[in-house]
């Protein structure tokens, strides 16, 4: 079976089922991760920068978009330990990790 950026079978537990909820969901996380993604990387504070992956992080987990979660829990780390050094080669791992889960979503969008 491919690698599926968003587990479904955890999205309809979340939701008990109602696919027209995880629709709603899905469509909410793809376009509030884009802004959560410009703040962690370009936020006017470390505050809201790891805020930022703090929320990216919880909004994952809720749909099951575990690659995003582990990478926005690990900038947040890396954040609050003032290690950008080695934030930035995670960010470049949670920016693919989105775009992944932003294309599997668009794709059960469609064919809702």
């Amino acid at each position: 079976m491919p690698h599926s950026a968003i587990d479904h079978d955890h999205l309809s537990r979340q939701t008990g089922g109602d696919h027209e909820l995880e629709r709603e969901l899905l469509v909410l996380f793809s376009q509030q991760c884009c802004g959560h993604l410009r703040t962690i990387h370009h936020g006017e504070s470390l505050k809201a920068r790891m805020d930022a992956a703090h929320t990216l992080k919880g909004a994952a987990l809720a749909i099951g978009a575990w690659q995003v979660a582990d990478a926005a829990g690990l900038i947040e780390q890396q954040l609050a330990q003032a290690d950008q050094s080695r934030a930035e080669p995670t960010m470049d791992a949670l920016a693919l990790a989105a775009a992944e889960a932003r294309a599997e979503i668009a794709r059960f969008d469609c064919a809702a």
